[in-house]
């Protein structure tokens, strides 16, 4: 009968991120190996906290079911004789498939037939091949399961493994103990040091001895009766309930910050809410630094009053339950004070400088070696992206923000949370007196800092934010930085999106191709020289197909569009978008015509779009007048030009499949005149996408 399996490796604390990636790869890593064990089963859970990683399998069959399965071999010609009987290679083939066993020492005298061997065609294949039939019993779960387990724990990926004693096992930490049961049976398995058993240990402090598990419909109950929340969505749903206990304990609302939480819910084994307070004074400070000082130094939430104001209170989550909660609590207050102290005294010094000074400091700051002397610093950059946005057209506040974008990354504030670059530089740029366009810009022009993250909100932001990714991008390029295979350590293909992302929401028709050759420009001056232009516009290219099919834009739509032409990403998906709409009949009769057009080019056969209607057949001058009608009605967005193609299509199959027309005719005049004929009506619609790149099926 079917069983529950439970499969603990408990160990030393496993940090936050890393178990969040155990935890979420867990169950299809485990349901990959039981399939291929052939093993049916229920749910796959995963469960853990720093102290263990767990999976339990539901209904877990307790054998393989047996398995019947062709296999095909070499084929006839070399398998057999001409008296069917097996050659060195038909026997090879027969004995790792476990047939000569069965017939002893004669085997090599009897005929495939007598073998129970096929000679027979397969699928894909030209000719006879020997196929045998496999037969295999399927073995029990119990015996499977010790080599299973091992080959799980061994397979998971950590960013970073250990060896601990002379094993020579990884692991992220050491293994302090396993837990096996299938069903209420152990599973007789070691590994990493550890033989597996049925207890479980507790809370290091709550309850910090061994726990007896009956199996595994027990060890989420008997866990949580040992102060331990093995169930990480239990844990967030614990986490919430004591944030919102706290909120109502002080009138101040929780801010939410579902990255901290998804952190938070994985440092410890029994979440308990705590809050604290620190001086208003440092509300003086802007809220950012406060909340990154809280946030990134010591996973505290901030708090905000009814206004949504920064209050001078925080909110944390310990560990374990406490004698005393003021202690803690004084302890929290403490090191945060010392860690506001800081920002606040960072936070003056950097008043005392100018933007200027900065300026002249990231003269000192390598921004990329490869780039070269005249060219790798970050004072270098912020020069071309300067040029760039100039070149773009942008006004005084874009300009002035293109000398600023960089300036608060000589500020101790950003030195000490990088973080907040551009964030800060927004703040001192209002206190330096300038205006909410440049502020804003220099804070913006970081945007996009993520897929689906926000994009810049004003013009100026946008032309800094676009200059500063191309003059990256061309750079890299340049000097051979191009991302390989699916590493990106610069986030090139980022800052390509990024690009893309900013022009269609802009709906900017020419930047691109303008910020692309300001760019190399403003590189050339400097010494550094793009040789190859091809690879960065493929791979920009790459990036907005990938935008485009990423949005639900079908593959073949975007290919045939983006093929005539991407520099206007606005008009390229307006173009995708009416592909989609063409139906399977007329995207096949289109692509007839381009294969057509194509291969006569390639033959240098003379055609143009000019036509003689004295040479035409019927069937020729009706789709000519079919066309003209069509042609000489006003047509607005490309669906509307869709439209026209689609009214088009069945006088273009009868040319084709009725009227007894030869395109490619002998005669060259006939030939060249039917040619221009397609041409011409081809030639309406190449704008819009190559037809050759379209599947038959819309």
């Amino acid at each position: 009968m079917p069983a529950d399996l439970l499969f603990e490796i408990g160990c030393e604390e496993i940090p936050a991120r890393m178990l969040a990636r155990a935890l979420a790869e867990l169950p299809a890593q485990v349901d990959a190996r039981l399939a291929a064990a052939r093993l049916e089963h229920g749910a796959t859970r995963a469960l853990g906290t720093p102290r263990r990683l767990a999976v339990i399998v539901t209904g877990l069959a307790d054998r393989q079911p047996d398995l019947n399965e062709e296999v095909v071999g070499p084929p006839a010609s070399a398998a057999v004789d001409a008296d069917h009987k097996l050659t060195k290679a038909g026997q090879g083939f027969a004995a790792k498939n476990g047939i000569l066993a069965q017939f002893g020492t004669e085997a090599h005298l009897k005929t495939t037939s007598e073998l129970g061997l096929q000679l027979r065609e397969v699928p894909g294949k030209k000719g006879l091949y020997l196929v045998a039939t496999r037969h295999v019993v399927g073995g029990e779960t119990r015996a499977l399961l010790p080599e299973l387990l091992r080959e799980l724990a061994a397979g998971i990926a950590w960013p970073k493994s250990m060896r601990w004693g002379w094993s020579e096992t990884t692991f992220v930490r050491p293994v302090q103990w396993l837990v096996a049961l299938y069903g209420g049976e152990v599973v007789p398995l070691s590994w990493a040091g550890q033989t597996a058993g049925r207890k479980t240990r507790g809370h290091r402090f709550l309850a910090p001895g061994w726990i007896d598990l009956a199996g595994p419909g027990h060890y989420v109950e008997a866990l949580r009766a040992a102060h331990v929340v093995v169930d990480p969505e239990a844990r967030r749903v614990t986490i919430e309930a004591e944030l919102a206990r706290i909120a109502k304990e002080t009138g101040c609302r929780v801010r939410e910050d579902a990255t901290l939480l998804a952190e938070v819910m994985n440092l410890g084994e029994w979440p308990v809410g705590i809050t604290g307070q620190f001086d208003p004074s440092y509300l003086e400070v802007p809220a950012e630094i406060i909340v990154t000082a809280m946030r990134t130094h010591q996973r505290y939430f901030a708090m905000e009053d009814a206004q949504g104001k920064l209050a001078n209170r925080f909110a944390t989550v310990m560990a374990t339950t406490v004698t005393d909660p003021a202690v803690v609590q004084r302890g929290n207050q403490n090191v945060l004070a010392a860690r506001l102290a800081d920002a606040k005294f960072f936070f003056a010094e950097d008043r005392k400088h100018t933007f200027e000074q900065w300026n002249e400091k990231l003269d000192g700051i390598v921004f990329q070696a490869k780039l070269g002397e005249g060219a790798k610093t970050i004072g270098n950059k912020v020069r071309r992206i300067e040029t760039i946005v100039r070149d773009l057209g942008g006004g005084a506040a874009a300009l002035r923000a293109a000398h600023l974008c960089k300036a608060d990354l000589a500020s101790t504030a950003v030195g000490e949370f990088p973080e907040l670059q551009g964030v800060m530089g927004r703040h001192y740029a209002r206190l330096a007196g300038e205006n909410d366009a440049v502020a804003n810009a220099i804070e913006q022009h970081w945007w996009p800092k993520g897929q689906g993250a926000a994009l810049p909100q004003t013009g100026e932001a946008a032309l800094v934010a676009i200059a500063d990714r191309m003059d990256t991008l061309v750079g890299c390029f340049a000097v051979g930085l191009e991302p390989t295979g699916s590493a990106d350590p610069l986030g090139l293909r980022r800052a390509a999106i990024g690009i893309w992302s900013i022009v269609i929401d802009r709906g900017w028709k020419d930047v691109y191709t303008k910020a692309f050759d300001a760019s190399v420009a403003a590189l050339a001056l400097e010494g550094v020289k793009l040789a190859d232009r091809k690879p960065i516009d493929e791979f920009f290219r790459a990036r907005l197909r990938g935008i485009f099919v990423d949005s639900g834009i079908a593959a073949q739509d975007t290919d045939a569009a983006l093929a005539q032409g991407y520099a206007d990403p606005v008009d390229a998906r307006a173009r995708a978008l009416a592909c989609g709409k063409i139906p399977k009949e007329a995207r096949e009769v289109f692509k007839r015509i381009a294969n057509i057009l194509d291969d006569a080019r390639v033959a240098k056969h003379e055609f143009g779009i000019t036509v003689d209607a004295s040479l035409f057949q019927p069937v020729e001058a009706r789709l000519w007048t079919a066309f003209a009608r069509e042609q000489g009605r006003a047509f607005g967005d490309y669906n509307e030009q869709i439209g026209m193609l689609v009214a088009l299509q069945p006088d273009v199959a009868a040319f084709f499949d009725k009227g007894g027309v030869m395109v490619m005719d002998p005669d060259p005049k006939l030939r060249s005149n039917r040619l221009s004929l397609l041409n011409a009506i081809y030639s309406r619609f190449s704008r819009i996408a190559d037809f050759r790149k379209l599947g038959a099926s819309a």
